[in-house]
């Protein structure tokens, strides 16, 4: 018996904070699947799996690829500007579909409509990795944000739009999650203070956690 058959309370979807919506077993297994095979190829060199360097001149644990436009702190380029210099991997279609059901699904089809998903950022997380509280803020669109997991479970914590700091609510991603953030919510503070290693699902193949965030850029 999987998890999702034995639990004694199943997980419902909730709205964690005003336009920020969790949708549990969101992605079937065979989805998942496509997913991790896609991103293993996005992973490869050009372009491929970088350690992001931070402002401060620190590193961020979380290791990432771009697809689309080539995120880095504080703004967006189509190489890999703090990287190996390559053009950033193409945005496919199938995602912007994907991200567009996935907002639909979360926050009803008005939130969605004109969202041209553009831009997605996967980030791998092995056990010890973790994301500090950060916005969201570098697009110049307001449509939802669309994140999907896959792998190890972590915890999610939803903040405030204005502060780091609490009020926050700590949310248990698993893989196959989604979870979608726009409206009040589009500017939250957000980050991951946990990883539990070894708890993806065994028939995913997948050692860490992979998230998919999904943004349209406004460009």
């Amino acid at each position: 018996m999987g998890t999702m058959d034995g639990e004694l309370f199943p997980r419902t979807r909730a709205e964690v904070a005003p336009g920020a919506v969790h949708v549990p077993h969101w992605l079937d297994a065979r989805t998942q699947r496509t997913l991790l095979d896609a991103c293993r190829a996005w992973a490869r060199p050009p372009a491929g799996l970088r350690t992001v360097r931070t402002p401060g001149g620190g590193t961020m644990t979380a290791r990432q690829v771009c697809l689309g436009w080539h995120w880095y702190p504080y703004g967006y380029a189509r190489t890999v500007v703090d990287g190996d210099g390559a053009p950033v991997k193409p945005f496919p279609a199938r995602l912007g579909e994907l991200g567009r059901r996935a907002a639909a699904d979360a926050l009803g089809t008005r939130a969605a409509s004109g969202a041209a998903y553009d831009i997605a950022l996967v980030n791998f997380y092995d056990g010890d990795a973790r994301m500090g509280m950060h916005r969201d803020s570098d697009e110049e669109s307001d449509a939802p944000v669309v994140s999907l997991s896959l792998g190890d479970t972590c915890v999610f914590r939803f903040g405030n739009p204005g502060t780091r700091a609490r009020p926050y609510t700590d949310v248990e991603l698993r893989s196959g999650d989604l979870f979608v953030f726009g409206g009040q919510s589009r500017l939250a503070y957000h980050g991951v203070p946990r990883v539990h290693a070894g708890t993806a699902p065994p028939e995913l193949g997948l050692t860490g956690r992979l998230n998919i965030t999904l943004r349209v850029s406004g460009r």
